[in-house]
């Protein structure tokens, strides 16, 4: 009678494990089908838009103009919230393959990209880029041509989070709805119609649409000012009419000379400098005046928070006045702000995530294949050539970048440990090898054409 009840729970056993084995391959069905529904939707929908246009044209709906984006179909498209992209250039940068290619832009400073203005966008390119060379970063909007599929998820695993779920829209993730990517790079210089950067994640031939200057004061949470904060700026001791004759400057000369600097930094659209004729004095005395006790006050409940201390213990022991400042540290008048402060926060992960930064290494060998390279400027022929890097010693700095913030995707790093890594950066094939907080390079060959 026990044998036939151990042979039963076996049999159970087993019929569990299938039956978890179906649950899974079922699972995994329904993705798969969920995925192709999603892709055949956006199909269709391509297809759509492509007969609309092709009817709009057939029955002369479209306006005979120079300018196609005039016609009756587009601006009913984008009325709808639908557009047809054009890219404005197409990158060509020292990333080949998706494969060890950077996923933000501050891994890697040292990588070098060029773009240039499409002809058929502009009839001068030349032009459209005239006036950004006074920016030094530039952000710029692309697609990320190389998903593969067209298939995305609401929730994502981030590589810095090593398997753990997010919602897409708290990551940077290329798998969006809208596969559409978001860099800041920085300029290097102009030449005609072409741009050329460094600093960046974006692979080769990658489409771009859009191209903004980077500018801190309306970009950066940490550089915006309030309108009290403008206010304070168009006005300032010198010409402000109700001064008190009383007030003796100088009883806290840095906080007034961190101020008047503070008030005196141009703005484009808010600021006013200090005047440098009497026609500029006469027009600032019509100006709406404040009062400068205020805003030393301000200044002084400011300065009183322990941030701007080197020790905390010392400035207990300081007078309640707050006249004696000495144990202060030097004050940037950029961090000035006369209202409410700005903060930004991110999520903890991005700083502190539970993936580690690893230690990389080269083998001898990988040494002296990577110093055998020279940089793109050099005229020597027979040596292996670098068409973006300035050098062997740029390409590993490049390379400690992507291999320190470890460029393996999760299933890789779980499932794949034991095999080699391959990516390649410029015009070098890498062979490299992941250990227990390591990375090591151990071949480094000329692209093969």
């Amino acid at each position: 009678m026990s044998t036939q009840v151990c042979s039963c729970a076996e049999q159970v056993k087993k019929l569990t494990q299938q039956i978890s084995v179906m649950r899974r391959e079922i699972k995994n069905l329904r993705q798969q089908i969920d995925g192709s529904i999603r892709s055949h939707k956006k199909q269709v929908s391509s297809l759509q838009s492509m007969l609309t246009d092709c009817v709009n044209l057939n029955h002369g709906l479209q306006v005979q103009s120079k300018n196609p984006s005039q016609s009756p179909s587009r601006m009913n498209q984008l009325v709808q919230g639908r557009i047809q992209t054009v890219p404005i250039g197409y990158v060509n940068s020292c990333f080949a393959v998706k494969s060890g290619t950077p996923r933000q832009p501050t891994i890697c400073s040292s990588s070098r990209a060029s773009l240039k203005i499409e002809s058929s966008v502009f009839n001068n390119p030349d032009h459209s880029l005239v006036g950004l060379e006074q920016y030094s970063h530039i952000w710029i909007i692309f697609l990320f041509h190389k998903n593969g599929q067209l298939s995305y998820k609401a929730k994502v695993k981030p590589p810095r989070l090593n398997g753990e779920k997010v919602g897409v829209y708290s990551t940077r993730s290329p798998h969006r709805p809208n596969a559409l990517g978001l860099t800041l790079a920085k300029l290097e210089r102009i030449t005609g119609d072409t741009i050329y950067l460094s600093g960046v994640d974006i692979i080769s031939g990658t489409p771009v649409l859009d191209i903004k200057p980077y500018i801190p004061d309306y970009d950066s949470p940490t550089t915006r000012t309030d309108n009290t904060s403008s206010e304070h700026r168009q006005t300032s001791s010198f010409t402000d009419p109700q001064v008190p004759q009383d007030m003796e400057l100088d009883e806290e000369p840095d906080i007034l000379q961190a101020s008047f600097e503070h008030s005196s930094e141009l703005c484009p659209e808010t600021s006013i400098s200090c005047p440098a004729s009497d026609s500029d004095l006469s027009w600032t005395k019509t100006s709406k005046p404040r009062d400068v006790s205020d805003m030393l006050a301000e200044v002084k409940d400011y300065l009183k928070q322990e941030q701007f201390t080197e020790n905390p213990a010392e400035d207990k022991n300081k007078d309640a006045a707050g006249d004696n400042l000495t144990g202060t540290t030097p004050i940037s008048s950029s961090r000035l702000n006369f209202g409410q402060e700005l903060h930004s926060s991110i999520a903890a992960w991005i700083r502190a995530p539970p993936v580690s930064n690893l230690d990389v290494r080269f083998t001898v060998h990988a040494e002296k294949e990577l110093k055998e390279f020279v940089p793109c400027d050099s005229t020597e022929s027979k040596r292996p050539k670098f068409q973006f890097l300035n050098g062997p010693d740029e390409a590993v700095a490049a390379i400690h970048g992507i291999l320190s913030a470890d460029p393996r995707s999760v299933y890789r790093r779980k499932r794949c440990q034991d095999r080699l890594f391959f990516f390649t950066l410029d015009t070098a094939d890498i062979t490299c090898w992941f250990g227990d907080g390591f990375a090591e390079v151990v071949r480094v060959r000329p692209v093969q054409n």
